[in-house]
């Protein structure tokens, strides 16, 4: 898999809303805001709440891909975020989403981790080096 640069890790911190794309196994785009979104320690790992998808759900299930990007006033580079998704609604990972989740919010459902691992990265700022493959 893929790592974040401490520059990315930085700057993903730093976000609080995150463009996230799917695609049915038609190649129907869907792309939505997320905001529970977090980075794991192994710099490699995304974990994302759903909460309340309808099209990125069964889009993910068709399709276990998804892309986001990390961008935005106060953020130094401009990245693309793709990788292979995984769908936990048990175990102890699900677990400990489902904890943090509901510490924030009892109204949230956390009805599933979403677990993206990164296998690509790409520079998305404009310039002769747009959508350069960064690792």
């Amino acid at each position: 898999m893929v790592k974040l640069s401490d520059e990315m890790k930085e700057d993903f911190a730093k976000m609080r809303v995150f463009p996230f794309a799917t695609a049915s196994k038609n190649g129907e785009p869907n792309v939505i805001p997320i905001g529970m979104c977090r980075l794991q320690e192994d710099g490699e790992t995304i974990w994302i709440t759903d909460n309340y998808f309808n099209k990125t759900r069964k889009n993910l299930e068709e399709s276990p891909r998804a892309s986001l990007y990390v961008w935005g006033a106060e953020i130094k580079g401009c990245y693309q975020i793709k990788g292979d998704i995984e769908i936990k609604t048990e175990g102890e990972d699900y677990e400990k989403m489902y904890k943090m989740v509901k510490s924030i919010g009892e109204k949230y459902p956390a009805k599933a981790l979403v677990v993206m691992k990164i296998t690509d990265i790409f520079e998305c700022k404009g310039g002769p080096e747009a959508g350069k493959k960064l690792f």
